[in-house]
């Protein structure tokens, strides 16, 4: 599908449009108009598309886990829009205790559904500390999140992970069609990683994030495309700020 800003690819994503705003940032737009912003980094992200303005109307902030570059911009952007922000308990009681009143926390295996959309929070396989001054809070365990779309599609982003054999339960139990899956390597799980997890996982397609952003993520798209060579999966070479 092709919109008239945005980029060309195999999948269907039934209306929703999707846009990748550098590292793990991804903005969602459903066709009945609930917007959803996941691991807002902005002021500080090099590969943050310049003046590239979010939507007025932002119902939801989803942050997979407390490091910076995941949770940067989630507390200006709750308050600026009044957004809803889902995330692990503790990640969500340390927000609180920064003013956001909207904060949610929710916990693995857990669903919530606001108008259009039903997501869960999956596990993943990382860290999660809070940078907060000089004390390092802890963040709760780190997530993903699966996104389904009434009449759409169902998205996984997995925030920042190591591949993980449970992956194919997430395929059994909510069959993602559109994978956002880190491919950077030195923090999270590189190419080869990934495509691992993308055949885990039975998706059609995977949007790469998480990479590129700072020297040591050195997975490249390319390099994920190789991996991927011959399964019939779908590799999304997507630029900053151009929809899907």
């Amino acid at each position: 599908m092709l919109d008239r800003e945005g980029f060309e690819t195999m999948a269907d994503l039934k209306g929703v449009s999707l846009t990748w705003l550098g590292h793990a940032t991804v903005l969602l737009k459903t066709r009945k108009g609930t917007t959803i912003l996941i691991d807002p980094f902005i002021e500080n992200n090099p590969k943050y598309p310049k003046g590239f303005a979010l939507p007025e109307k932002l119902d939801l902030v989803l942050v997979t886990h407390g490091h910076f570059d995941h949770i940067a911009d989630a507390i200006p952007v709750a308050r600026k829009h009044g957004s809803q922000v889902f995330g692990m308990a503790e990640l969500c009681g340390w927000l609180q205790s920064k003013g956001v009143k909207n904060a949610v926390g929710m916990n693995v295996g857990g669903s919530h559904t606001h108008a259009d959309v039903t997501f869960t929070m999956t596990e993943a396989r990382h860290s999660s500390g809070i940078q907060d001054g000089d004390k390092l809070v802890y963040g709760g365990d780190p997530a993903g999140f699966v996104i389904a779309v009434d009449g759409g599609p169902v998205l996984y982003h997995a925030g920042d992970t190591a591949v993980f054999s449970d992956m194919q339960l997430i395929r059994e139990m909510h069959q993602p069609e559109l994978a956002m899956l880190p491919i950077g390597d030195h923090y999270t799980m590189g190419p080869k990683g990934a495509a691992l997890a993308a055949k885990f996982l039975g998706v059609k397609a995977v949007l790469p994030i998480h990479f590129g952003t700072f020297p040591a993520l050195t997975g490249t798209p390319d390099a994920l495309a190789k991996e991927l060579s011959g399964t019939g999966v779908e590799v999304i070479r997507a630029e900053p700020g151009r929809s899907l």
